[in-house]
């Protein structure tokens, strides 16, 4: 049996950086509806600060090998509030704890649903990554790819 759903016509966007303290589980999330460049994970790295005030204690963040994180714009602007940057090798997603989450909300929102407006879609991402805890289990939907960055206070760096 074929299962015709509705489908939204034209492209809407919506951007979800998202950081994961490896120890508490805390979920932190920016989302916007233009496209992530350099000052956009910039202003994800001072939310970072603000949300987990160093006091001494280093934050390192994997960051995915996505081109902008990789600028002398983003790296200069981690190093200052204390934020160590660290890079997985590419095509190792599975070495990034955000991935997991992302899964889940891909599936909870994208896989089989219909949004009628493109405000209705934006808002159930929001909702979700927003309301996120790491316990919650899926329901039976499913999504596309997110890119992600996880905030790990008090790890070493990585090392290949």
């Amino acid at each position: 049996m074929r299962l015709f759903l509705p489908a939204a016509a034209g492209r809407n966007r919506i951007n979800v950086l998202g950081a994961i303290n490896a120890v508490s589980h805390q979920f932190t999330v920016l989302t916007n509806h233009d496209y992530i460049n350099a000052e956009t994970v910039c202003a994800f790295l001072e939310q970072i600060q603000q949300h987990y005030p160093t006091a001494g204690i280093p934050i390192h963040i994997i960051l995915d090998n996505a081109r902008y994180q990789h600028g002398n714009l983003v790296l200069g602007r981690a190093k200052e509030p204390g934020i160590t940057p660290c890079f997985p090798p590419p095509y190792s997603p599975n070495l990034n704890l955000i991935e997991r989450p992302w899964k889940f909300v891909k599936k909870e929102t994208l896989y089989g649903q219909y949004y009628p407006t493109a405000s209705e879609f934006h808002h159930a991402i929001e909702t979700l990554v927003h309301d996120f805890t790491p316990h919650q289990k899926p329901s039976n939907h499913c999504s596309r790819s997110i890119s992600g960055l996880s905030a790990m206070p008090q790890l070493p760096p990585f090392k290949v």
